[in-house]
């Protein structure tokens, strides 16, 4: 019996010590995307407000992000495979318009995952909402939603989920070659571990060292 429990232990360990895998815990992306910091190891978390997995992994993300070296840059891309996604995607870039990502960004996730008095897939109650909760008049609201630079980043949205090779939310996107998602890696506290992984991989790369 000891020697049995013994095994299962090392089993255990060798489990918990083992490196993500390429085709497993993590892929290449489709195509390679364009990052807005050549300089820094870029990553990119394409999500949905709708999605209540991304509502579940935001409040571990948040201090994840918070404690990301310097040489790090993190963004948010809203997904869009669909039509009916892009109204919150528009809310999205509405709220960077505006200058209200801070303040409304997870009172969003809220309103329609908690409080549930929000639909994602239609313009108008989002307009009315972030009129109401940013204590702006609804037409510069509506403004911001329907102007050229939302609908341009729309398109660009739309594009990134496509060349990512995405097939959900949430997913990250590591200096625009690596993708992972909490469904990959195992869980929302795991996909943050294959992130780290593929950031130090890419830090060695990018000075010069072998990547694992």
């Amino acid at each position: 019996m000891k020697k049995f429990l013994a095994a299962l232990m090392l089993l255990a360990s060798a489990t918990v010590m083992a490196e993500p895998q390429l085709g497993n815990e993590f892929n290449q992306t489709a195509k390679t995307i364009k990052t807005d910091t050549p300089a820094k190891i870029e990553v990119l978390e394409i999500f949905w407000y709708g999605c209540p997995h991304c509502y579940h992994l935001e409040p571990i993300l948040e201090p994840w992000v918070k404690k990301l070296p310097a040489d790090v840059y993190f963004k948010r891309v809203p997904g869009v495979p669909r039509p009916d996604w892009a109204p919150a995607a528009k809310a999205f870039y509405a709220l960077e318009a505006l200058g209200l990502t801070n303040k409304l960004h997870t009172q969003l996730f809220d309103a329609i995952h908690k409080a549930r008095t929000l639909n994602p897939t239609v313009d108008a109650p989002l307009i009315d909402w972030i009129s109401q909760k940013g204590g702006l008049d609804r037409k510069k609201v509506e403004e911001a939603f329907n102007s050229f630079s939302t609908n341009n980043n729309v398109v660009k949205a739309m594009n990134t989920f496509r060349d990512s090779g995405a097939t959900g939310v949430p997913a990250l996107i590591i200096d625009g070659r690596y993708i992972t998602s909490s469904s990959m890696a195992g869980g929302n506290q795991a996909v943050l571990k294959v992130a780290d992984y593929l950031i130090e991989n890419v830090r060695r790369e990018k000075t010069g060292g072998t990547a694992k």
